[in-house]
């Protein structure tokens, strides 16, 4: 079993119907679950047309905004970000300029400093991504598609083509390192800059 909270801090305690599901699932059912927290956000959000976004966040020019979003207190996203959802951010993420987001969950304190694609993840918190740093969340490149895990040594079928990264809290990437799909980092990892992380060859 891939306990997230293992990775992620207070997980189960924002996300408690998610306890015993595997990162790739909660990623395949997040645009529901984003609709259904949608009920329980306060009047301090501003909802409009599956868009929710706290009245302290900060959002500079040019910015795009499609599908299901929850964007919360403090949360600075910065000109001409493209924010695909679903997606859920929690307190104080700041996205950078010319970053790109795809389904998935970014928590507290995250950091993505601009030029970064983030496909199909769940991020911690406490995170900072350098310039130009990649979680990849599909196998363009290979005949089977199908995504692959590996967790405490054992190699996990997904059956999913479509996901990023699982990284722990404090974990720091480097300037245009890339997370190959499927990658797992624990809590305080570091990537290198440039660094290809490909954890099942």
């Amino acid at each position: 079993m891939i306990a997230i909270e293992n990775y992620i801090q207070g997980f189960n305690i924002l996300f408690p119907q998610c306890t015993n599901k595997l990162p790739w699932e909660i990623i395949n059912e997040l645009d529901s679950m984003i609709k259904k927290r949608f009920s329980e956000l306060s009047s301090d959000y501003r909802v409009e047309n599956n868009i929710a976004i706290h009245k302290t966040a900060t959002l500079e020019k040019g910015v795009t905004i499609k599908g299901s979003v929850i964007i919360s207190e403090n949360c600075f996203i910065g000109a001409n970000a493209y924010l695909r959802g679903p997606i859920f951010m929690a307190k104080s993420v700041k996205v950078g300029p010319g970053v790109e987001i795809k389904q998935s969950l970014i928590f507290e304190n995250t950091a993505l400093a601009h030029f970064n694609y983030i496909g199909n993840s769940v991020i911690g918190k406490n995170i900072n991504f350098e310039a130009g740093s990649i979680c990849a969340n599909h196998y363009n490149e290979r005949e089977d598609k199908t995504i692959y895990v590996k967790h405490n040594g054992v190699v996990i079928n997904t059956r999913s083509k479509k996901f990023g990264a699982l990284i722990g809290d404090k974990t720091k990437i480097g300037a245009n390192a890339v997370l190959s799909p499927g990658t797992f980092l624990a809590r305080k990892s570091t990537v290198k800059r440039l660094e290809l992380v490909e954890q099942i060859k």
